[in-house]
């Protein structure tokens, strides 16, 4: 049987507020689609992170998809405590970074504020990974711990608020490591950032920028849904269709509107791009759990 995680896209979980903040804190001009597709056969996802050892960089990819799964699926709880854990990796990665050697698993220092806080006094490290990041983690920590999440009795229990802030933080470290490591522009960082939380889905097929659904039976609409599930943002129209092999752009178009009248997915004529919805998501999840059966 599919194991449900491996089968459900992540960063589409971000609302139209998040989308548009994390436009905001990025380069204005945005890469060209050719660009894009230049900058990945350089650092494919499975190559970013590269010079992190793997028993760090495992466990920190893995704990990024976790955390977008849960926060697709409204689950705020398992989200903040991801975000915990999500700090504790990172912190053992910029501390294996300055002293030039990595730990052989991800490990809580004892007093997680204080070891931040001495990250700072190491000069070797890039600024972003001396004061930037340093400074992000114990705030997110503190959403973990005193925030009814990892503790009882907290200020208040895990909601919406506290794991939209998660997600804002740690997908900004995310694109920050990936561009010190690889010394990138923000633009480009946040495309190969968000790469990572890219889950295989075994009925899609794909060759460098290319897509097919293996399954030829499947409807139009399902299919549309399921390869939007495995991208984490929005698709260029363009570039949906190419993957559907489509040959009527009419029935295509009048798919997508009744997707979008379903709240399945956002889809704008004059944005020229689609990008899938928590509904559609969820959809795809069951569909593809009915399908593995």
């Amino acid at each position: 049987m599919l194991n449900k995680a491996d089968l459900v896209m992540h960063r589409t979980a971000l609302t139209k507020m998040l989308a548009k903040a994390s436009a905001k804190s990025t380069e204005v001009n945005s890469l060209s689609p050719r660009k894009e597709r230049r900058l990945f056969r350089v650092i494919p996802p499975d190559q970013a992170l590269g010079a992190i050892p793997d028993q760090l960089r495992t466990p920190l990819l893995e704990e990024y998809s976790n955390l977008m799964l849960n926060f697709l699926e409204q689950r705020w709880s398992p989200t903040e405590l991801s975000g915990g854990r999500f700090c504790e990796i990172v912190y053992t990665i910029l501390d294996g970074y300055s002293s030039g050697t990595y730990a052989s698993s991800p490990s809580k220092p004892r007093n997680f504020v204080t070891a931040c806080q001495q990250l700072e006094q190491r000069t070797s490290l890039p600024r972003s990974l001396r004061i930037l990041i340093p400074r992000l983690l114990p705030g997110l920590y503190e959403i973990r711990n005193n925030r009814g999440v990892g503790h009882v009795g907290g200020d208040v229990d895990p909601n919406r608020m506290d794991s939209t802030a998660v997600v804002s933080i740690v997908c900004w470290i995310m694109a920050e490591l990936v561009r010190v490591f690889h010394n990138l522009s923000t633009r480009e960082a946040q495309i190969v950032a968000d790469s990572l939380a890219e889950i295989k889905v075994p009925l899609v097929w794909r060759k460098d920028e290319l897509k097919r659904i293996l399954d030829p039976k499947i409807s139009q609409k399902d299919q549309i849904l399921i390869l939007l599930s495995t991208e984490v943002s929005s698709v260029k129209l363009e570039t949906l269709f190419s993957w559907l092999d489509g040959k009527n752009k009419g029935y295509f178009k009048k798919n997508l509107r009744e997707l979008h009248s379903k709240r399945l997915i956002e889809y704008s004529e004059t944005e020229d791009e689609v990008l899938i919805l928590p509904p559609g998501s969820n959809y795809v999840s069951e569909y593809l759990n009915n399908w593995s059966r």
